[in-house]
């Protein structure tokens, strides 16, 4: 919280923050030991994964409201009295990476990215100066071990990533205006992951 409260805020192309190391080095081998087994692309709420203690207590403390204070003076929105829907990417596939900005009534995007030493040149998230090109982006961000990303979810934050095919590791946290659009997308993550249990193992390979 220390160094995202030192990180300046950004205003192009949308309002973010970057904060590279947000989780202490002595911390990160425990969440990578306790990361949920995740075989296939999409996002999964945390009720449908096994994880253990130490992937649970950083969950804890995201959803916590020292993080949702933190923001909130970092962008001057008030996050306190919003919910917020957490889920956790294992895997991205050809569909994942597509332009697009957050929708359905989020206030603000989180992401939290968990994987050590990222040597792909593919896979790095796009900070986008409008819809039509994933190559005229303002800034390029690292799915590296540790790294935080916010941003506002405004109508000209687009964003996207080239294409990458395997395990790339990451936490969303949204804070959504409302808590019925925060049931309805829990439910929809869920119903997802419930679907990709009944899959052939040659069907979620291939997924």
């Amino acid at each position: 919280l220390d160094a995202l409260g030192k990180t300046p805020l950004k205003r192009e192309p949308f309002a973010h923050v970057v904060v590279p190391g947000f989780i202490r080095a002595e911390a990160a081998q425990a969440i990578e030991r306790d990361f949920p087994r995740i075989d296939d692309t999409g996002s999964y709420v945390p009720a449908s994964l096994n994880y253990g203690p130490a992937f649970g207590a950083l969950m804890d403390a995201l959803r916590g409201p020292e993080l949702a204070a933190a923001l909130g003076e970092k962008f001057a929105v008030n996050l306190s009295s919003l919910p917020v829907l957490l889920t956790v990417r294992g895997r991205t596939g050809r569909r994942d990476g597509r332009i697009h900005y957050d929708r359905a009534g989020k206030v603000m995007t989180a992401l939290l990215y968990l994987n050590r030493g990222w040597q792909e040149n593919t896979g790095w998230l796009r900070l986008l100066r409008g819809e039509g090109d994933l190559e005229n982006y303002a800034e390029e961000v690292s799915p590296e071990m540790g790294t935080l990303l916010v941003f506002r979810c405004t109508p000209n934050a687009w964003h996207g990533h080239k294409t990458f095919v395997g395990r790339r590791r990451a936490i969303q946290l949204n804070w959504i205006d409302g808590r019925v659009q925060c049931a309805w997308e829990q439910g929809r993550h869920w119903l997802s992951a419930l679907g990709k249990k009944f899959r052939s193992p040659h069907e979620s390979r291939a997924a």
